[in-house]
């Protein structure tokens, strides 16, 4: 079994998981916030429900233990309960906190993984290559009923439902994109979604962030340990973080830039990760580290005014990244950006706001419910006419361009740092390369 936290970092203070749940008073407030209460009309598939199925298993009362699995698996931890809950209850961190006490341990590709990012990530790289390759060859289809019967069904569906499949990932991108004599404005930190799956977000996120803020350097980090945390490996996620802290720490004092806002906002949790006794030393650097973190849209957002205009930019909306809104607080900084750069063209989109259903593996797992909220999300970037959304994290972006393709082809997802790239192109007449 995976153990959970047992305490949390809330905005009461640091709290047991049954305090924690127990600010809930069942108001109801975040039923209408919560994309898969909206969906479904469930109780159980409401933070409210959740917090209560919670509580009873906390309690020993919950007779059947397959019904919370079911309600707590299908919550998409975009955090946008606790943005509409007056006492800010912890929803997503208390629904990991119950699936850590369900789940036994993960499969054992994915621990694998999991430690291969900490002890060998060259050799992820390598595999990741030679997958992308038979990709791009046709053949990865032929894995799908091998991976199915292996109980890798997930990853089946991903293979079929995600078309990136890059040649080069982006540690082989980066020695070309560094200037000489690097400075220290900036520290990039590469999430696993730009250093694997979409190396052309962190090329850009690289050329804006040197455009706007001037030269930076790369941190050389490992993953930051959400897939460890969200799929109940916290040893690994704590060795992760510890990785991290220590290599920022002896790299100076710049803020620490990630072009994936769920990575940004986990980042920022760290000190979470550290509440144990055992663990002391390492709260006040977690909380050091975390108060360097800074997302790129951040970032762009705050020189909006030195991005040039992209003509004939066509309408542009942006689509709210869940942790970007609700973890971090960020809505004003990517518009900021966008409406530099698509001027009068830029138009708010309906439902902006709210979960597109891609969540980590989320949607290859709740394909049903992750396709619901994706028509959804589609349907108000139509109702805009977009002919351009941005977006700030993997996910969205993945499962964006999944929902496009299939609903609404006349628009096109792009990260905020592409978007912000092409105008620069555009504004020296060379040819994007986002």
């Amino acid at each position: 079994m995976a153990e959970p936290l047992g305490r949390l970092l809330t905005d009461l203070g640091e709290r047991t998981d049954y305090d924690a749940v127990s600010q809930c008073s069942r108001c109801g407030y975040c039923e209408q916030a919560c994309p898969t209460y909206v969906a479904t009309g469930r109780e159980a598939y409401s933070p409210r429900g959740r917090n209560q199925l919670l509580r009873l298993m906390l309690e020993g009362k919950l007779d059947d233990p397959s019904v919370a699995e079911e309600a707590l698996s299908t919550c998409l931890l975009c955090g946008a309960c606790t943005t509409a809950c007056y006492a800010k209850v912890a929803v997503p961190d208390l629904v990991l906190e119950g699936r850590r006490a369900l789940r036994r341990r993960p499969h054992w590709l994915l621990r694998r993984v999991s430690r291969l990012l900490i002890e060998d990530p060259k050799a992820l790289s390598r595999l990741l290559k030679l997958g992308f390759l038979l990709k791009r060859l046709g053949l990865s289809r032929l894995g799908r009923p091998l991976l199915r019967a292996a109980g890798l069904s997930p990853l089946a569906a991903m293979d079929e439902h995600v078309d990136e499949a890059p040649r080069r990932l982006l540690d082989d991108e980066l020695p070309a994109l560094r200037a000489e004599g690097e400075g220290d404005a900036w520290a990039y930190f590469a999430p696993c979604g730009p250093r694997y799956l979409l190396p052309r977000v962190g090329t850009a996120t690289w050329r804006v962030l040197t455009a706007l803020k001037g030269r930076g350097r790369f941190l050389e980090n490992h993953c930051c340990g959400l897939l460890a945390h969200n799929y109940g490996e916290l040893a690994d996620a704590r060795e992760l973080a510890k990785i991290n802290i220590a290599n920022a720490e002896a790299d100076g004092d710049a803020p620490i830039v990630a072009d994936c806002s769920s990575c940004a906002a986990f980042l920022k949790t760290y000190p979470q990760l550290f509440l144990l006794p055992s663990d002391a030393p390492w709260r006040p650097r977690a909380e050091a580290f975390a108060a360097r973190v800074r997302d790129a849209s951040e970032l762009i957002g705050e020189e909006a005014d030195a991005l040039p205009a992209l003509q004939d930019a066509g309408t542009t909306c942006h689509h709210d990244s869940c942790r970007a809104l609700n973890g971090l607080g960020l809505r004003e900084e990517p518009r900021r950006a966008a409406r530099a750069i698509a001027g009068e063209s830029c138009k708010e989109m309906p439902g902006a706001d709210a979960c597109c259903g891609g969540a980590g593996a989320f949607a290859f797992v709740h394909e049903d419910l992750s396709d619901e909220l994706l028509r959804r999300k589609t349907a108000g970037a139509a109702q805009a006419q977009a002919r351009t959304v941005t977006a700030t994290s993997t996910s969205c972006l993945i499962q964006l361009a999944r929902g496009f393709r299939k609903y609404y082809p006349e628009a096109r997802v792009l990260h905020l740092s592409e978007l912000a790239a092409e105008a620069l192109d555009n504004r020296h007449g060379t040819q994007t390369r986002a």
